[in-house]
């Protein structure tokens, strides 16, 4: 039913549904905890989010320093360039990134493990991103890693002088230097726990 795909950084995983198409449009399961469990992604999720943004929004990069929240994350409208960032000392990737193009149109999902800082950029006119998370939000615990930080040279698919649309929060993230980083411990899931 469901396809995975490994990734350059440790734990983070590209999913691909099976779309059943006809004349009608089509049908997929967006989650199914048999066939995902199989997969060793067995973690429970808690709370399911939608959030609609304009072309140029971005949106991250955000973790949860307790209570850290695995992801599970699509477009359902338009594309994202959507970016993982591994926070997890001692990991063989910590502070890789990984840049994954999700739209609409393919219906990929990247599965995004706890110990990580998320975010996306909106590619399209607009966007609406859904992911399912494993913690509740906290937002005494949420932290933010600066989006633009030299140290992470992230690659967003970003005009010439172009500025993102970036929230007050978004925009004072942190540096990698000074972010509060997680103690990585290796688990037997494909997942990984911080």
């Amino acid at each position: 039913m469901i396809e995975i795909e490994t990734t350059d950084v440790q734990d983070v995983l590209k999913i691909l549904p099976r779309v059943h198409s006809d004349h009608r449009g089509y049908f997929l399961e967006t989650h199914n905890v048999r066939e995902y469990t199989k997969l060793g992604l067995s973690e429970v999720f808690v709370q399911d989010n939608l959030a609609q943004s304009t072309r140029g929004t971005l949106r991250g990069l955000h973790y949860q320093i307790r209570q850290p929240q695995a992801k599970l994350v699509c477009s359902i409208v338009g594309e994202i360039f959507d970016v993982a960032v591994d926070l997890r000392k001692g990991s063989p990737t910590f502070s890789k990134w990984i840049g994954t193009h999700l739209t609409a149109d393919t219906k990929e999902q990247v599965w995004v493990p706890a110990g990580f800082a998320h975010g996306y950029l909106v590619l399209s006119e607009m966007a609406i991103v859904a992911y399912k998370v494993t913690s509740y939000y906290a937002p005494e615990w949420e932290r933010v890693l600066q989006w633009n930080d030299p140290l992470l040279s992230i690659e967003w698919p970003l005009g010439k002088d172009q500025v993102p649309i970036l929230s007050p929060k978004d925009a004072n993230g942190m540096s990698l230097q000074d972010a509060e980083t997680f103690d990585y411990v290796r688990q037997g899931s494909a997942g990984g726990t911080p």
